[in-house]
């Protein structure tokens, strides 16, 4: 079950999984490496898990379920992995991001969690997002 605990902020690079199966993964990795659920936010359907926060072995490990919906999808590949980055300004480090040459793929805005975050693709193939609290 999910802990409910006040979090120090999120720093550095944080593996975003994308699973089918987010609840079923949660609970395989909890009794496989010892993960602590810390956070848990069920989608709009009652039946996917929109975001998975897990503490493994003292490391942040994020994931959901896929939500093609959302452009958060595997396509025909078992899984899919997003490198997240939680930063104090999101837009500076994402719009330096574009410019560097990635694509975005998910246009960064306000979002209903609390964080301002949008999603790019780097040249290489590689997912990223990039979030920050929402400034008030």
């Amino acid at each position: 079950m999910a802990e409910t605990t006040h979090q120090q902020p999120i720093t550095g690079v944080v593996p975003y999984l994308t699973v089918r199966g987010a609840s079923e993964a949660s609970e395989f990795y909890a009794r496989a490496f010892g993960a602590r659920e810390l956070s848990r936010q069920p989608g709009e359907d009652g039946k996917r898990l929109i975001h998975c926060h897990l503490r493994i072995n003292g490391a942040d490990v994020m994931m959901s379920d896929e939500f093609p919906e959302y452009g958060c999808g595997l396509g025909d590949g078992p899984n899919g992995v997003t490198l997240h980055l939680a930063v104090d300004d999101a837009d500076t480090w994402f719009n330096r991001a574009v410019e560097a040459g990635a694509t975005v793929t998910m246009p960064i805005a306000d979002q209903f969690w609390g964080d301002r975050y949008g999603q790019l693709r780097d040249p290489f193939g590689h997912n990223w997002s990039i979030g920050s609290p929402k400034k008030q």
